[in-house]
């Protein structure tokens, strides 16, 4: 009988990419949306999958929708990827960043507790969890948290209520501490997509700037089409566990500004770049490094993309589109 997996946020990006690797392993696939009026399939458009996921209605901050979605299919696997996910945003909508990131994942807990207790789940939680650190320049298991937005912090608390239904009610759960992971599908307002978006732009006539805040920020970042493994690998386990998942290296924004307009052929980046202050963080996050050891060695884990291929791969995508857009630039 094939396995079935209800992954919220499916229409983020690393729902697709998500769908997409499990779609390859015969999976059923569940996608929960918002009853929008007219839902952006996009990214699921982007990577030919959005005509194989059946999408079911539901919302992270109604606990009976949930709890009725989850006693309906009772599914294999219960992926949560729905976030509010936007560090920026967070400090301006810091109630609905709780509802959806916090309680919502209470929410989908207590619906399996109830019904689907054999239901294995994943938290897809976060490296700003750890934020302010003073340690010895990376983060693993072991290392506290200190969350440095109200996003960091809602990821906190849904972090502690996983390991708290595993040891508690004996569910299946596990913590996926991603590190930055970007993608071509990745928002636009996520800093490398804001970089790779701009320079298109700047490339074939459409823009003159990039405006941006703090270049000196570091980040850990990788390929979302490789972390997603790292999420199902977590779920084949013969128990729940958690589980941080890096590259090892990290980068300042600076270095892939840099690469970005290497890759678009356009010299002297400093001539387009605007550092504005409106950009910058109430509170920043100067550093985060992730130590994946754990996760290589139980796991079998390892990214395939390295930080030069990621910024390459996004930045020729985005002219790609903009060609396509404006076949006459």
């Amino acid at each position: 009988m094939a396995k079935t997996a209800l992954i919220t946020g499916i229409l983020g990006q690393d729902g697709p990419y998500l769908a997409k690797f499990l779609l390859e392993k015969d999976y059923k696939i569940y996608g929960l949306v918002r009853r929008y009026s007219n839902p952006n399939f996009g990214n699921l458009e982007y990577l030919k999958i959005a005509d194989k996921v059946d999408y079911v209605e539901g919302d992270m901050a109604d606990e009976a929708s949930l709890l009725n979605l989850i006693r309906v299919i009772r599914p294999t696997e219960i992926y949560n990827l729905a976030a509010q996910s936007f560090v920026a945003a967070s400090f301006e909508q810091a109630r609905l960043t709780t509802e959806v990131n916090s309680l919502g994942v209470l929410h989908l807990l207590n619906a399996i507790k109830m019904f689907s207790p054999t239901t294995k789940f994943y938290q897809a939680s976060t490296s700003e969890m750890f934020g302010l650190q003073h340690t010895n320049g990376y983060q693993d298991e072991k290392t506290p948290f200190h969350p440095r937005s109200p996003y960091g912090i809602s990821k906190v608390y849904a972090y502690w209520l996983t390991v708290n239904f595993r040891e508690a009610y004996g569910i299946f759960t596990s913590n996926g501490v991603l590190f930055n992971h970007e993608s071509p599908i990745r928002g636009p307002q996520f800093v490398t997509r804001k970089i790779t978006d701009a320079v298109a732009k700047i490339k074939i006539g459409l823009a003159k700037n990039l405006h941006l805040g703090n270049l000196e920020a570091k980040r850990d970042w990788g390929f979302a089409g490789d972390y997603v493994e790292a999420m199902y690998l977590m779920l084949q386990q013969e128990k729940g566990d958690d589980f941080v998942v890096g590259t090892g290296e990290n980068h300042s924004v600076k270095e892939f500004v840099e690469l970005a307009f290497r890759f678009a052929g356009i010299p002297h980046w400093e001539e387009y770049v605007v550092v504005d202050p409106l950009f910058k963080r109430p509170s920043e996050v100067p550093e985060l490094r992730a130590k994946s050891d754990k996760a290589r060695k139980i796991l079998g884990w390892k990214p395939k993309t390295n930080f030069e291929e990621l910024a390459k791969m996004m930045v020729e995508a985005d002219i790609k589109r903009y060609k396509i857009l404006n076949p006459k630039s």
